[in-house]
């Protein structure tokens, strides 16, 4: 990832790497977006007490600050000499420093790198880090008895002259403090040599005491310590905790932001050319949260944008059309996998891609590897019968392990990382959080899907005779694409259902039905039309002797769903025939994705044209290409989606965690050839020899492509 992100077309070198005098400041800025994406990405315990350890260091510098100014009777040069101290620790030992942070993470997310609710948890970790190792340090300064004699006085002087500022100056003092700590960061990712950076570290924050500015930290211990002193009888003013946090530090804290983020991280950010990440980026891919993720989602850095990740883009880079299948169990999940394994064989190379997710509790640390690396030697003998479900329907097999204490979310960052085509998995009975879409209803708001999901509720799974409600939304053409396939491979023969609101309208849905089959190849099959209004009742009884019902997700917005009836989860219920739910990409706009009606299409006469652009999706039954090069990828013309309106909550799709396979050796016996810890709180693995292995078995016994 730093290869890629950091290296310019002039050779800008990795952080603490020095080739050249001087860079650009386009190389600059790659090298903060390259740090600040390993940062952004850090658990919340590494950030804390990262955090942690500079709120101590910053109790040296005022340790330091008091005794000097004791010991040379407040000299105003001598006294500081010292000051810089705890500053120059933090920045050697990459502690994270509230200040620092208005820098590179502000400049991932004025790229949209990361998102804004992302920015924010990372200030707040690491501002809640520091000023607990600032109390820290005040309670041992006090109570501790480090302070004595003159030292205290000091010390009390230095803590109460603050409060005597107006909060205007205070704010304006604290933004200058602000700028110089933004600035410093800056120079210092521009400085080629250690020492250039030492000195600027030094010189900078020797300003903030001479200029008798105000640092946030600094100022937190320093109320802090007041307030010890004042019980221990060493002070006689009069500070409370609510007044000297909401009377010194909070403007004291505005003041440190602002100047770090408008006096030099704007002013930065503006000054480098348009091509500052150009180098980072891959032709014809867009690294940029859409807006609705940059103001709402979570996502950040590497976490979100597949292309950082030369190693897992490189493992699947140039093969052909790809069904990622994430499972929570090989023993049980063989259907699944040969579902997968039909949809794959309808190209010249088609390629299944299992993952078992194992679902791991939160105190299991998987920093190690060492815990993850078990389950995988597990995992990877677990899947052998599914290596050969997949072969039997000669397409390719690669197989993984993905060990996460969050896996329903570690499918969607796999698929973001990998691009699959299409992503097959099994619906979670106990995950009915959304509304027959494939997310949870945050990522609804704020995500695109990385590919097309196919959501399957399987019931002994049986393709022989498949039911598809259409209703002409963007989702039912995924729904024929599958069903065309399963016709061509498996015999299935298919059905369409229309649902109109009564008999006068039941020509109009017979021609809309026609024009709809035909356009999407499924001419044979047999047309339905319902005229009994209730898409409900109509899709239960035209289902009753169908094996297989395929359903398109719903286009109804979120808070449009909560008033409504739960189609799609009476659906499921109501049916004996297993369900697979289907859904494209969409760029559904946020008033859509929170209001949207899903009206079904009304305008019958010229089918269901759709607007190229408004989503993207692989055809499964096209070898010709990957997602976004056929023309169906678009919304339809606005009017509606899902094969019925959408009328409810529905369960949402989810791989449930589910427990580490426990049919296999405890030791799997292959080498595990590629291991990628640490993806987001993940170990991933892929069992590569393995799976060659399985591959020359079965050119061995004659079973082989």
């Amino acid at each position: 990832m730093r290869e890629v992100v950091e290296r310019s077309r002039s050779g800008a070198p990795a952080v603490g790497e020095a080739v050249r005098d001087r860079f650009s400041s386009d190389e600059v800025f790659q090298r903060i977006i390259a740090a600040a994406d390993e940062e952004v990405t850090s658990g919340s315990r590494e950030l804390f007490f990262s955090g942690l350890a500079a709120g101590l260091a910053i109790t040296i510098t005022f340790m330091l600050y008091a005794s000097l100014t004791a010991a040379t009777d407040s000299h105003p040069i001598l006294s500081v000499l010292l000051y810089p101290l705890g500053f120059i620790y933090i920045i050697i030992g990459g502690y994270q420093l509230y200040t620092e942070n208005t820098l590179p993470p502000v400049a991932l997310t004025l790229e949209r790198l990361a998102s804004v609710p992302t920015l924010l948890r990372h200030w707040l970790i690491v501002l809640a880090g520091n000023f607990t190792g600032g109390a820290i340090g005040a309670l041992v300064l006090s109570y501790g008895g480090v302070f004595s004699g003159d030292t205290v006085a000091a010390a009390t002087y230095i803590s109460s002259s603050g409060f005597d500022v107006p909060f205007w100056p205070l704010f304006f003092k604290a933004a200058m403090a602000g700028l110089i700590v933004a600035g410093v960061v800056w120079v210092g990712f521009a400085s080629t040599d250690s020492f250039t950076r030492l000195a600027v570290v030094y010189l900078a924050f020797l300003a903030i005491p001479l200029g008798n500015l105000y640092h946030v930290v600094v100022s937190f211990t320093e109320v802090l310590y007041l307030i010890f002193a004042e019980s221990l009888g060493q002070y006689s003013g009069a500070v409370g905790l609510y007044d000297g946090l909401v009377g010194f530090v909070l403007p004291v804290l505005l003041g440190n932001t602002l100047g770090g983020i408008v006096l030099v991280t704007l002013v930065n950010y503006f000054q480098t050319s348009e091509e500052r990440l150009e180098e980072a980026r891959f032709e014809g891919m867009s690294r940029r949260l859409t807006v609705p993720e940059w103001v709402f989602g979570r996502a950040a850095g590497r976490s979100y944008v597949p292309i950082l990740d030369a190693t897992e883009a490189a493992l699947f880079a140039g093969e052909g059309y790809r069904v990622m299948v994430p499972i929570t169990n090989p023993r049980t999940d063989g259907p699944i996998v040969e579902l997968a394994a039909r949809l794959a064989s309808s190209h010249e190379e088609g390629v299944v891609h299992i993952v078992h997710v194992v679902q791991t509790p939160e105190r299991m640390s998987l920093s190690s590897g060492d815990a993850g690396r078990r389950i995988a030697d597990v995992s990877a003998e677990g899947m052998r019968n599914l290596r050969s479900t997949a072969a039997a329907h000669d397409v390719e097999v690669s197989t993984s392990t993905v060990v996460s204490h969050h896996s329903f979310g570690e499918v969607f960052n796999m698929a973001r990382r990998t691009r699959p085509d299409a992503v097959l998995m099994g619906w979670g009975d106990d995950q009915l959080w959304s509304a027959a879409r494939a997310e949870r209803p945050i990522d609804e708001l704020t995500n695109q899907l990385p590919c097309d999901f196919l959501i399957l509720n399987e019931h002994e799974l049986d393709t022989s005779r498949i039911l598809i409600p259409t209703s002409g939304g963007p989702d039912s053409a995924l729904s024929a694409e599958v069903a065309k396939v399963l016709a061509e491979t498996a015999g299935a023969e298919v059905s369409l259902l229309h649902v109109v609101d009564g008999a006068e309208d039941r020509s109009r849905g017979e021609a809309f039905l026609a024009a709809w089959a035909e356009k999407h190849g499924l001419s044979d099959a047999e047309l339905v039309v319902d005229d009994g209004g209730d898409v409900e009742a109509g899709i239960a009884r035209a289902a009753a002797d169908k094996t297989l019902v395929i359903i398109g997700a719903t286009e109804k917005g979120l808070l449009s769903r909560l008033v409504s009836n739960s189609l799609h989860l009476d659906v499921i219920n109501d049916v004996d025939a297993s369900v697979l739910l289907t859904e494209r990409p969409s760029s559904r706009s946020l008033r859509e994705r929170l209001f949207g009606s899903g009206r079904r299409a009304t305008d019958l006469s010229r089918g269901v044209e759709r607007e190229p652009g408004r989503s993207e999706g692989a055809d499964v039954r096209s070898s010709g290409g990957r997602r976004g090069d056929d023309a169906n990828g678009g919304a339809d013309d606005g009017t509606g989606g899902g094969p019925a309106p959408g009328t409810g909550d529905g369960p949402a799709p989810g791989t449930g965690g589910g427990p580490a396979p426990g049919n296999g050796r405890d030791d799997a016996g292959d080498e595990l050839s590629d291991e990628r810890p640490n993806h987001d709180d993940a170990y991933v693995v892929d069992h590569e020899n393995a799976d060659e292995e399985a591959s020359a078995d079965r050119d061995d016994d004659g079973d082989g492509r």
